[in-house]
């Protein structure tokens, strides 16, 4: 397995890359000594694609326009259902 650089990589190419690994994981066509290494990758690439979409969740708001016209924003997670 290459090394990855996480400063350059996408939370797409991630994801992917992850898949990937599970795939050829779950398949078993990895020698034991590969499958230690592609599991920590693994590891390592759901950890990074779970703190981007904490990121994404974190930016995200609503926005309200008042009766009066005054734009404002809010948590997403302080929208009612």
């Amino acid at each position: 397995m290459k090394q990855i650089d996480f400063c350059k990589i996408s939370f797409e190419e991630a994801l992917t890359q992850l898949e990937n690994i599970v795939r050829e994981l779950e398949a078993g066509k990895i020698k034991l000594d590969d499958a230690v290494e592609a599991y920590e990758t693994a590891t390592a690439l759901k950890k990074f694609c779970e703190e981007k979409l904490k990121a994404a969740q974190l930016k995200i708001e609503k926005i309200n326009i008042t009766p009066d016209g005054i734009v404002q924003s809010e948590p997403l997670d302080k929208i009612e259902e």
